[in-house]
């Protein structure tokens, strides 16, 4: 398999660089760059800064395991007692890429390390309402094509340095303008945007909404995979730090809860919760948006005004799966995916997906229902037993010819109070100008910040963090050693202490990616 130019950085093989232990200078350990967090874009800055053949670095990771949001746990149980392996956190490898072309830098990740998974096919969804089946599938047909106009009228939007506006007003002046109490038609738009934004389009920019998921499925393609690997998906991240890091390395500190960080122009500390504190010429944050907005860390010196609205003005998600194991398949095993129209609320308990399906666990009498925002942060604030008592009334209803047992096994994490993530991931809102998201993106003094929330072209994507932790580490290598390229100064990232509503995109062409063709099929000829 010929590997894409993109990604060749990531895997080439380890080089054989002195490696160069954290010293201890008093108090402090030190080193050369601090990368705080062990997700994928801080382990894509570590491989990024070891292929340059500059090996003075330490990882500083909260959890006990690296991996950050791509995170699993065992759950239910086969035919011999054993447990399968399912995701909490990043489920699909989205927008593979295609054969000879640009390819998702994951997929390819996932090729190199063998990792299962199975093409989700979005065409193969049943709907339901409160009274059992019901074919409403034609609202889906309806709303493809008027997003078609749609995503053809944000780019025109954006290369005329037009006002954004909300996904809502933009997809209804394209003509879909479901009703509030048309509840099939609440239930497909849940389906369409909410699925992938974890946000409504009300709470949706209409510009990068649009732009951030064509940037993906068009840049690369619009095949998704879900990830059934058993040995988890963050064996991807494992598999990149283990070209660099050796058993035991020195320089990952598990377990290290960053409380503080001292940053300037000449330098940066870090102190944890244990009392322990390195000093690093740069250092890189990966925290996620979540953790930055709720204050979990505090700044000395205060991150400027500039900084602090932006790191406010995004939003973070919450996207939870709820897993169900039962007795038995009462479902329509064939079938991927089972839409839920609810007679009185958007959004609630709206989509299963069934893990018992062909390709999958046949066999496993898995299902997961997804629910997001209000409904996540719902579940999350009650007891699993209230949770589950919902659930099982949604599917009766569902399934009113059917004597629907209760499960054997029932489990979903609670994101928005994991304090190394306080949600799943970011959302560009709207009326948010690529100006302040590049001040998101922008450093303070030597501190440098990466991850999904700060990737001007796949925001809210696992491949995001990737390229963001990528880019970190190239610009801090190249600060290091003199050879700025050509998209970095030698004075950090640009930012703007005055914002300007609409950003030009002639005026952003330091980021790439960023086109009139994000709201075009990239394969059209």
């Amino acid at each position: 398999m010929r590997l894409p130019l993109l990604a060749l950085g990531a895997l080439a093989a380890p080089s054989v660089a002195h490696v160069v232990h954290p010293r201890d200078d008093g108090q402090c350990k030190q080193t050369t760059v601090a990368i705080l967090g062990a997700g994928m874009a801080g382990v894509a800055a570590a491989q990024t800064l070891h292929n340059a053949s500059m090996d003075d670095f330490m990882i500083l990771e909260y959890r006990d395991q690296i991996g950050g949001r791509a995170w699993h746990v065992p759950f239910g149980e086969d035919e011999e007692g054993k447990p399968y392996i399912i995701e909490m956190g990043c489920n699909w490898v989205q927008g593979l890429g295609v054969p000879g072309g640009p390819q998702n830098p994951v997929w390819t990740l996932a090729q190199v390390y063998n990792l299962s998974t199975v093409y989700s096919n979005y065409s193969n969804v049943s709907t339901y309402n409160q009274d059992g089946y019901k074919d409403y599938s034609y609202l889906m047909d309806l709303y493809d094509d008027i997003y078609d106009t749609a995503a053809a009228q944000a780019g025109v939007m954006l290369s005329d340095n037009l006002q954004d506006q909300t996904a809502k007003t933009g997809l209804a002046m394209a003509g879909w303008r479901p009703k509030e109490h048309d509840m099939e038609a609440q239930a497909v738009d849940w389906w369409e945007w909410d699925f992938e934004d974890a946000y409504t389009p009300l709470e949706s920019s209409f510009i990068f909404g649009i732009a951030g998921n064509n940037l993906t499925e068009n840049g690369f393609s619009d095949e998704d995979n879900f990830v059934i690997d058993q040995r988890g998906f963050n064996t991807l991240i494992h598999g990149m730090a283990s070209t660099f890091l050796k058993p035991n390395d020195t320089r990952l500190r598990l377990n290290s809860q960053v409380t503080n960080i001292s940053y300037s122009d000449s330098g940066v500390t870090v102190h944890s919760s244990d009392g322990s504190c390195v000093q690093a010429e740069y250092a890189i944050t990966t925290f996620s948006l979540g953790v930055l907005q709720n204050a979990a860390i505090d700044f000395s010196p205060a991150l400027p005004q500039w900084k602090q609205e932006s790191i406010q003005g995004f939003t973070m998600a919450t996207y939870t799966k709820i897993f169900l194991q039962f007795n038995e398949t009462f479902w329509p095993s064939e079938t991927q995916f089972l839409l839920y129209a609810d007679p009185y609320a958007r959004g609630y308990y709206p989509l299963f997906q069934s893990l018992s399906t062909e390709g999958f666990f046949p066999g496993s009498n898995m299902i997961f229902v997804t629910v997001t925002e209000q409904y996540a942060w719902r579940a999350e604030r009650q007891s699993d037993e209230q949770t589950q008592a919902e659930i099982m009334a949604v599917l009766r209803k569902m399934f009113p010819d059917v004597d629907v047992p209760d499960p054997i096994h029932f489990l979903y994490p609670r994101w928005t109070t994991e304090p190394w993530a306080y949600g799943t991931y970011s959302n560009w809102p709207p009326s948010t100008s690529l100006e302040m998201h590049e001040n998101l993106r922008a450093n303070t003094g030597r501190l440098w910040f990466a991850g999904e929330a700060t990737s001007p072209t796949y925001f809210g994507f696992l491949h995001g963090a990737w390229f963001e932790g990528r880019a970190a580490g190239r610009e801090i290598g190249a600060l290091l050693n003199g050879t700025c390229h050509a998209n970095t100064t030698c004075h950090g990232r640009k930012h703007y202490e005055r914002l300007h509503g609409t950003t030009p995109l002639a005026d952003y062409s330091a980021v790439d990616g960023w086109t009139a063709n994000s709201f075009y099929d990239f394969n059209d000829d």
